[in-house]
């Protein structure tokens, strides 16, 4: 039940430990950062052909791969990395972390603090910024100076363009996909509701749960209200309608618990809220000036692409992004919502495969 913990099988789990104190950018400081990845394909001799892959919010290092010990779940973008794929591992070093304050394996709050006991609440609160650092001392370790790629979607956007105005050197080609430049009041509104749901929880303890006894119930309720928003509702009605089951359950709120108690089996209710806090504060042009000012530091070749569906990060959201740097929109025809960017394989490949041979 919950993340992965020390002691559980690695899987392909690589580690990377930071060293020295690592201090968030609100003032809060980890003594040491371990970061999970995996990588795929080779990297070459100078470096060039690194592709960086960015999760989303309950996504975790293991892009591509059967489920197994210590992968609870395959791969969660299946077909787009791999021989002959729009990331062609005989061409490319693709590269996934577990994001700062996951739980897979990267340092969180179900991870073990400087005292020997978990983080727990004490956990600090971190932004975008914070997890791209980790990432860029994680590429500084591979002997990655400039990857040749950094794709994201959804919270994995969100990285991705942190990446590509924080260090524009570092990034030659950008693939924004599904995501915005600040969060929105909707989506805000949206996660403190699903923080708000765990918090409400007895099992919470104000975050100090035992992880042998989490917050399931909260964790369960917060991811449904998520799922709803990943989805659409002409998918939802077309798959569901009013259907009642024969245990009296409405077929939709049977698939909403389905996804209630899968995530609870391999998520941490603490990284849960912690990374949508980072969600939520999450504005590019915090510091630099607004949106505008700090995409103008972009020098990538960008291509940004939105879900026609998608009501939790709409296309006017990637429209902004595309505005300010002067590219065109690409949309993906979908009916799945916001999750159409993880299911709509093809279509994505296809729009990557054209960003990297451009």
């Amino acid at each position: 039940m919950g993340g992965w913990v020390e002691g559980d099988p690695a899987g392909d789990r690589r580690f990377l430990d930071l060293p020295g104190p690592f201090r968030a950018e609100r003032g809060g400081v980890i003594p040491g950062v371990r970061v999970a990845y995996e990588t795929w394909g080779t990297l070459d001799a100078d470096g060039g052909n690194a592709v960086l892959v960015e999760h989303a919010l309950t996504g975790d290092s293991h892009v591509v791969g059967p489920a197994g010990p210590g992968h609870p779940t395959g791969g969660w973008w299946d077909g787009l990395v791999g021989p002959g794929c729009a990331l062609d591992t005989d061409r490319f070093f693709v590269v996934c972390a577990n994001v700062l304050g996951g739980c897979q394996g990267t340092t969180g709050p179900s991870s073990p603090g400087p005292d020997g006991g978990r983080w727990g609440a004490r956990f600090p609160e971190v932004t975008v910024g914070d997890q791209v650092r980790v990432e860029g001392s994680l590429a500084d370790a591979l002997g990655i100076g400039r990857w040749a790629c950094v794709v994201g979607g959804s919270m994995g956007g969100m990285r991705a363009l942190e990446w590509a105005v924080a260090m524009p050197d570092r990034v030659a080609t950008l693939f924004f996909l599904a995501s915005g430049a600040v969060a929105t009041a909707d989506q805000i509104g949206t996660q403190t509701t699903q923080q708000t749901a765990i918090r409400a929880d007895p099992r919470w303890a104000g975050g100090d749960y035992p992880l042998t006894d989490p917050p399931v119930a909260g964790l369960g309720i917060a991811r449904r209200i998520a799922h709803l928003t990943y989805r659409s509702a002409y998918e939802l009605d077309e798959r569901f309608g009013t259907e009642v089951q024969d245990d009296g359950r409405f077929a939709v709120a049977s698939y909403l618990d389905h996804h209630a108690d899968k995530l609870a089996r391999r998520f941490d209710a603490g990284s849960y809220v912690r990374l949508t806090e980072t969600m939520n504060s999450w504005d590019v042009g915090r510091g630099r000036g607004g949106v505008d000012a700090a995409l103008a530091r972009v020098t990538a070749r960008v291509l940004v692409a939105g879900v026609d569906s998608d009501r939790l990060y709409p296309l006017e959201l990637q429209q902004q992004v595309a505005d300010a740097l002067g590219v065109p929109l690409q949309v993906i025809a979908s009916p799945y919502g916001h999750d159409g960017f993880l299911i709509e394989v093809d279509a994505v490949g296809t729009l990557l495969r054209g960003l990297l041979d451009g």
